[in-house]
């Protein structure tokens, strides 16, 4: 199976990745669309969790430091502090606390274009090796 580079997810919630230089550490952007609006007319959280997931997977990926392997998220534990408003721009960043060779434990964090904290995640990953 051949991997996809953004994944179509990341692509549908228009996540960017800006910084990825340092192992085990990267940073991603996402401006709030509409589209993923509650009715209270704020960013639903499930999104919000999406982008930790996808920016968390990412440092748990460099962390492997060259290593090929595969990454899945096996538990993730998310806190909002408050709400993302539409239009806002909103920032992630994810760096891996302890990477092991099958456990990697990560943190991100988003914050919007006050620099205020939306919402911090903790996660697990499990890397399984990959053959090609």
């Amino acid at each position: 199976m051949r991997l996809q580079v953004p994944p179509n997810c990341d692509l549908t919630l228009g996540l960017r990745c800006v910084e990825k230089t340092e192992p085990g550490r990267t940073i991603w952007e996402m401006r709030a669309d509409e589209r993923f609006a509650n009715p209270g007319g704020v960013i639903q959280g499930g999104f919000l969790s999406a982008m930790l997931d996808s920016s968390m997977g990412a440092s748990a990926v460099t962390s492997l430091n060259g290593r090929r392997a595969r990454v899945a998220n096996a538990e993730m534990k998310v806190s909002f502090y408050r709400s993302a408003k539409v239009g806002s721009l909103l920032t992630c960043e994810a760096v891996a606390i302890e990477s092991g060779s099958t456990v990697i434990f990560v943190e991100g964090t988003i914050t919007d274009d006050e620099q205020r904290v939306i919402a911090k995640a903790s996660s697990t990953y499990i890397a399984k090796e990959r053959s090609q």
